[in-house]
């Protein structure tokens, strides 16, 4: 290949929940070319949620191969990938054969449930003060300690020094790099409910808390800089830097150009993410929110409050696939506009429990307020409108922590394009919703960060300029129904509540 090719683009690889997305950035930021590939769900008990990483290996690099496909472009033509992952997702791997010891535990993963809970009752206190997150099955790293315990031959195998263990931008970045590059981020790091977030390393009172030798864990290092190349021989006969990592919702925090203390964005995805900045200080949160390092550039970390809800889009999907009352999630919107209201029908999407600001890991999803009346589009409005009514809940907590009277937030991610969604959503909040130009913030983020890392740009002031407004969405509901609404919301999520312990 000839080394006079201009390099002229960016990668921004997103490697999400249900999918793998790559975005081939151009030198204006405008999107070239996408491309996307599914990954299996793979559920092999009630509250089990596994990945195989070699698909996603295989995927993440057939979805780069779709893009430059689409785009029409040579891999030579590339001067940076970045990428992001989808957080609290982790496993463990025998660096000698290279191969996965167990499958990948998804983040929705419930089973260490019960751990979680004797972790609060010890330690409930130390955890949020140490890494800003609550005891919680949902972090990486009881499912860490149920691989560690539960598959034969793992602890042995660390005491051979042949296990390493990460989310899913460590496996990849070892595996882009032909196992030369062993590192996570700050910010990645942050979802483990291993890292002291204050200081910004493993926590070795915690470590030794949960018996997980520091020896599996990566080096941590900043969101953005070369960490390495990738190799040729597994990589498209190609050496890349590979220049960002980082968690996929600060990374779309990053993509919405969310810089400066107080602002905010939401990313409508499998789950559905609330972050605001809030610079360089560390909020504690006394409404059941996180604080994380958003991103880390040089020695600065940059942090955030977060408010996560789990089943958002899954929830559209299960409309699709499960009770099979759509035949794709683009005409939910026509479907929810057909109705004048949502009859009535309330719908608690808790499949996996529900996060910020509940943590009930027992809740369950629930549907109320049926009569004979109830049809296909009463049921897909309130699928929708639940979605809003979680986000509101997380906006409310976001507020009171912070002190800061939130006028806009900033959307994005996948279900932005439902207009009806969007609209419920500012009425609901009581402010406007500001969806850019480019929705897919999170592959954008990592690009973003990659072009940094190459020296692209100088600050984030450079990227700043690039955010562009698509459509505002003003609210347009009254006070007195949007309370009424709110009211109701309230009823059925308590009686979601606690479900799966009272039916033990």
């Amino acid at each position: 290949m000839s080394n006079n090719i201009t390099k002229k683009y960016i990668l921004g690889v997103d490697q999400g929940t249900t999918g793998t997305t790559t975005l081939v950035m151009d030198e204006n930021w405008d999107i070239v070319s996408r491309g996307y590939i599914e990954h299996e769900q793979i559920y092999p008990k009630p509250g089990w949620v596994e990945h195989d990483p070699m698909e996603i290996w295989d995927k993440t690099k057939e979805s780069i191969r779709l893009a430059l496909e689409a785009g029409k472009i040579d891999i030579e033509e590339i001067k940076a990938l970045g990428l992001d992952n989808q957080g609290e997702t982790v496993m463990l791997w025998n660096k000698v054969t290279g191969l996965p010891v167990y499958n990948a535990l998804v983040w929705q993963d419930k089973r260490t449930a019960e751990e979680a809970d004797q972790l609060k009752e010890e330690w409930d206190e130390k955890i949020r003060n140490k890494t800003g997150l609550i005891p919680d099955a949902y972090f990486s790293a009881l499912k860490i300690k149920w691989v560690l315990d539960n598959v034969e031959g793992v602890r042995e195998g660390v005491a051979k020094g042949e296990i390493l263990a990460g989310t899913l931008d460590t496996w990849l970045i070892w595996k882009l790099t032909g196992g030369k590059v062993y590192i996570t981020d700050g910010s990645t790091a942050a979802r483990t409910m291993l890292l002291n977030i204050c200081q910004g390393d493993w926590d070795e009172e915690i470590l030794e808390k949960l018996d997980i030798p520091r020896s599996i864990l990566p080096d941590i290092h900043p969101s953005s800089k070369i960490f390495g190349y990738t190799d040729p021989a597994v990589f498209f006969n190609c050496k890349l830097p590979i220049s960002a990592s980082i968690v996929d919702q600060t990374a779309a925090l990053f993509g919405q150009a969310c810089f400066e203390p107080g602002m905010v964005k939401t990313t409508y995805g499998t789950g559905c993410f609330m972050e605001m900045n809030t610079g360089d200080e560390v909020v504690s949160s006394k409404n059941e929110l996180l604080s994380i390092i958003a991103w880390r550039l040089g020695d600065k970390n940059t942090y955030a409050l977060e408010g996560g809800v789990y089943i958002t889009g899954a929830a559209v999907q299960w409309l699709r696939d499960g009770l099979q009352i759509i035949d794709n999630v683009a005409e939910t919107e026509q479907m929810a506009l057909s109705v004048p209201d949502n009859g009535g029908v309330y719908f608690v999407p808790a499949f996996a429990g529900l996060a910020a600001p509940y943590w009930d890991q027992y809740a369950r999803g629930m549907m109320i307020g049926i009569t004979g009346g109830t049809t296909r589009a009463h049921i897909v409005r309130a699928t929708l409108e639940g979605i809003a009514f979680q986000v509101k809940e997380i906006l409310d907590a976001m507020r009171k922590d912070s002190g800061i009277a939130i006028d806009v937030m900033r959307v994005d991610g996948g279900a932005v394009a439902n207009k009806f969604l969007m609209q419920f959503q500012a009425d609901i909040l009581g402010i406007p919703v500001d969806v850019p130009e480019i929705t897919e913030t999170t592959a954008l983020g990592a690009a973003y960060l990659a072009a940094l890392g190459i020296g692209v740009f100088d600050s984030l002031d450079d990227i700043k300029d690039n955010w562009k407004l698509g459509k505002r969405f003003v609210p347009q509901m009254g006070t007195e129904e949007r309370g009424k609404l709110c009211s109701n919301w309230s009823k059925a999520v308590e009686r979601s509540r606690n479900w799966e312990k009272e039916i033990a």
